[in-house]
């Protein structure tokens, strides 16, 4: 207490001063309106700076938390896709007496199972992604992994909690494809050179194909859904071999900043596999 005495003591008159001084600013500034006017226009500024840097600083540590918001939406919307739906052709309809509480549900064909990357190569020539979610989660071998921007690869290997994806960028992965303007069936290998481009192959002359045309998924995958886009044609080139184009293809999906993915569940595969499986034991 006696500090707070000697510090008042010493410092009286500066202390006094600045006393005086807040006084006759306050009474200046309240008796005076047009310097009311703009010392209220002024703190407004300061304060919405405050707040503007506050806001920023809040923004950034809450940035997780709208990343896995975002990432649960971007699920819910691609469930809601026309594509990601089969109905089997029939000319009779069925009059059930129970009710289902999704009808459209027993005909969904691909359902997509939101992913976190946890590591990522693209410098090799047999590149792999892995994702944290496995077999716990449902994720099985030979599912279709997509971005927020396109195709990513598909599903190779599953443990309890993680599941590794061969990337488009491999040597060995092929994926069908067609252009989204006019068919052009064919295949997207990658060449192993340059991350940002793979090739589609096999696409007839018949088939316009320019600068600039989309490169989507086919219908005829099982594995991916359909129109889901792989890249957009960078250059046209003749096979003089085959008859045929091979186009040079710019991804669509940022390899070398990929953070997160869905893997895409064919929910008619069991059904197609089986199919399959009675063809092959037919004499």
């Amino acid at each position: 207490m006696r500090n707070v005495f000697l510090f008042i003591q010493r410092y009286f008159n500066l202390i006094f001063f600045i006393v005086i001084q807040v006084v006759a600013l306050t009474m200046f500034f309240r008796f005076n309106k047009f310097h009311e006017s703009v010392f209220g226009s002024f703190s407004n500024e300061f304060s919405g700076r405050i707040n503007k840097r506050y806001s920023s600083v809040e923004t950034y540590f809450t940035l997780k938390q709208e990343n896995e918001s975002l990432r649960a939406q971007n699920a819910r919307l691609l469930n809601q896709l026309k594509q990601d739906f089969s109905w089997p052709d029939s000319s009779i309809d069925f009059v059930r007496d129970t009710v289902r509480i999704d009808t459209l549900e027993q005909f969904r064909k691909f359902l997509y199972l939101p992913a976190k990357v946890i590591s990522n190569a693209v410098n090799s020539q047999q590149n792999y992604l892995m994702l944290h979610r496995g077999s716990n989660q449902g994720v099985t071998n030979n599912m279709a992994v997509v971005g927020p921007d396109g195709v990513v690869g598909t599903v190779v290997n599953v443990s309890a909690n993680m599941s590794l994806v061969m990337s488009m960028l491999h040597r060995q992965s092929k994926i069908v494809a067609v252009l989204k303007k006019g068919s052009g069936f064919g295949e997207v290998t990658w060449d192993g050179r340059d991350p940002r481009y793979v090739l589609l192959t096999k696409i007839p002359k018949t088939v316009p194909a320019n600068k600039g045309d989309t490169v989507v998924t086919s219908q005829f995958s099982d594995r991916y859904p359909p129109g889901h886009i792989i890249g957009y044609v960078e250059a046209v080139a003749e096979d003089q071999v085959t008859s045929t184009y091979n186009l040079k293809v710019r991804t669509a999906t940022n390899f070398y900043s990929l953070q997160h993915a869905f893997v895409v569940k064919n929910l008619q595969q069991e059904e197609m596999d089986a199919l399959q499986k009675s063809l092959r034991k037919t004499p």
